[in-house]
């Protein structure tokens, strides 16, 4: 820092301009922040957007990793917390990879009450940015999954697919 003015990196400068875009988004009419709790937005509850929030945990206590999803507009359970996935985006293949999601995590434990731990976007690219600070358990963003449509079997019956488009036959 010369004369008074901090310098920031472009790798720096490019993600703190991912937060303004992703923070515009959320204030806009029909965002996240402008529903009731438990309401989905109309742009994550669109055909073709994420259904769930890929995460992964550490629990301090055991060192154990565990990867789990938190559905958008539900909850997901860790160990005493819970993690209420709001929206999750994820560019295009064509461009560099981030994943982001905007989570609610309250931790809920039987002797005492409720406390917000967490609310804010996390970030799969730089989970530093915009981090979960809690004694025992570490969360971060993985990936954004999307919704899983049934397919149709050939004797009727219906399973979970990658999407809801037939499978090519060989030839």
């Amino acid at each position: 820092m010369r004369g008074g003015r901090a310098r920031i990196s472009p790798a720096m400068g490019a993600r703190l301009g991912a937060i303004a875009l992703l923070a515009a988004a959320l204030t806009a009419p029909g965002s996240a922040r402008g529903q009731a709790p438990g309401d989905v937005p109309e742009a994550v509850a669109s055909p073709g957007a994420p259904a769930a929030a890929v995460l992964q945990g550490l629990d301090k206590t055991t060192a154990r990793v565990s990867t789990f999803e938190a559905p958008i507009g539900g909850v997901a359970r860790f160990g005493t917390l819970a993690i209420a996935a709001r929206a999750c985006y994820k560019k295009p293949p064509t461009e560099p990879p981030e994943s982001a999601a905007f989570l609610e995590i309250v931790d809920v434990r039987p002797d005492s009450p409720a406390v917000k731990v967490f609310e804010g976007w996390m970030f799969a690219s730089s989970p530093a940015v915009s981090a979960m600070e809690h004694p025992v358990y570490d969360v971060w963003v993985i990936d954004c999954r999307a919704a899983v449509a049934p397919v149709a079997t050939t004797d009727g019956a219906e399973t979970e697919g990658q999407d809801a488009r037939p499978a090519e036959t060989a030839r």
